[in-house]
């Protein structure tokens, strides 16, 4: 008797389904203090789309958790994948990636006003074996088995189907537990003549690994379509999805076609307390800004040639790792291309939204653009110059003091969400009062320290 596996597909991102001119910018300075990589969003997808004409290869990282005889992902896939078009990452690439293109935390000191030195309010200028059932009950239901493979720690599947109701009773009787709703969402993919992907994990392959965790999939294919299916996610989740998008092009930044892709709040002064509560105040920031977008937005949070940062959250990503993630035209020897040096023509975007079956009821459609001008998620905070100043600068500078604080506050209120009164009290306990220092008496100012007259 066949033992029923209890298997949830974990589908479309998150479970991650796939088909899946520089202007010149001047230099940040400052110090880079921290960042906000995808770590501080529970239960977060990442994915990483290379594309290059109709070239395109996706990685995507499985946040699963639970046992992993239980796990299974279905992607949707324009084309039958052979094997050599599917591979096995590693997790350290993505991670590295994700740092790279993290919203930053800056901090810069005041000079001494008696300097003259004048700030320079930067900006950035315009990153096998199967358990399936007999073949002939497959016919029956529509459904065609066209490969099959073991990939690193995964079994794999490539199906196609006629009818979603077929493709779902074949499912459900190889033991997998399809979400409510997902049968329209795959009837509409078959429409689209889309296979479907579907894995799931090789035990004893992934005891002989050693690890703990479940590495990142890849798949490479050709397709005119520049996409990324999320609608089977939107059936299978449990509340709102965390997704980001990590694409890799030679041209310039890529942005959604039928959604808003919006920039995120950025090169803003903030309290010197934030320092200590980054994760908190990125995280309320970005869901204040998703609520102002009526959560129907896709947010920009880094835009860079991968040649160099400023500041720098991590490395650029070495030729290695980038012909890892399928950038194939780094390096010398290919397509005919010779590449020495540091220039490589890469481009990284990095997008991030929370999506649900109401507010995204699309997938996520891209295109890439010309624009190549730098933008990043950066915020700062500014010190205040704490030494001996005697000169007429330092008056009007100490004077200018409240105001700054006052304007760091309204800002924080307002990309947070937060209660001014308190940013206030956290402020001052920081060193940051409101109240103008006590003016000397006007005779002081007359002669200062001049006591020759007696």
């Amino acid at each position: 008797m066949r033992r029923t596996l209890k298997k949830s597909l974990i589908a479309a991102v998150s479970a991650l389904a796939a088909v899946g001119a520089a202007g010149g910018a001047a230099a940040f300075c400052g110090f880079y203090v921290a960042k906000a990589d995808t770590k501080l969003f529970n239960k977060a997808s990442k994915v990483a789309i290379v594309r290059d004409g109709e070239r395109t290869v996706i990685t995507m990282a499985n946040d699963y958790q639970g046992e992993l005889e239980e796990f299974a992902l279905i992607i949707p896939s324009p084309v039958v994948l052979e094997r050599q078009q599917i591979h096995v990452a590693d997790n350290a690439i993505l991670d590295h990636l994700d740092a790279y293109t993290a919203p930053r935390l800056v901090e810069y000191f005041d000079e001494d006003p008696c300097r003259r030195y004048e700030y320079d309010m930067l900006a950035a200028s315009p990153a096998a074996e199967t358990r399936a059932g007999p073949r002939r009950r497959a016919d029956a239901l529509g459904v065609t088995v066209e490969a099959e493979y073991t990939v690193g720690e995964y079994d794999i599947q490539i199906l196609s189907a006629k009818e979603s109701d077929g493709l779902a009773a074949w499912l459900t009787e190889n033991g997998y537990r399809l979400p409510p709703g997902a049968e329209p969402v795959l009837e509409s993919y078959i429409r689209q003549g889309m296979k479907f992907f579907v894995a799931k994990v090789n035990l004893e392959e992934q005891a002989a690994t050693g690890l703990k965790y479940l590495r990142p999939l890849q798949i490479a294919y050709e397709d005119p379509r520049f996409m990324l299916p999320i609608r089977l996610g939107t059936a299978n989740a449990d509340g709102k999805q965390e997704l980001f998008v990590f694409t890799l092009t030679r041209k310039g930044r890529v942005e959604t076609t039928n959604y808003r892709t919006v920039k995120l709040p950025s090169n803003v002064d903030v309290p010197i307390f934030v320092k200590e509560e980054f994760g908190d105040f990125y995280k309320a920031m970005f869901e204040t800004s998703v609520e102002k977008e009526n959560e129907r937005a896709v947010f920009l949070e880094y835009a860079w040639d991968m040649n160099w940062c400023d500041p720098c959250a991590a490395d650029p990503l070495s030729d290695a790792e980038l012909r890892e993630l399928g950038v194939y035209w780094i390096g010398s020897g290919v397509e005919g291309r010779l590449a020495p040096g540091p220039a490589r023509d890469v481009f990284v975007t990095r997008l991030h939204v929370i999506y649900d079956a109401a507010h995204f009821p699309e997938d996520l459609m891209f295109k890439e653009t010309g624009d190549r001008s730098n933008f990043q998620g950066r915020y700062v905070l500014r010190h205040p110059y704490k030494g001996e100043a005697r000169c007429e600068a330092a008056k009007e500078y100490r004077a200018s003091l409240p105001d700054r604080f006052e304007k760091e506050a309204q800002t924080l209120a307002n990309l947070t969400g937060w209660d001014i009164d308190e940013i206030r009290g956290k402020m001052k306990d920081a060193d940051q009062p409101f109240e103008p220092a006590p003016k000397q008496p006007w005779w002081k100012r007359l002669w200062g320290n001049d006591s020759r007259d007696g």
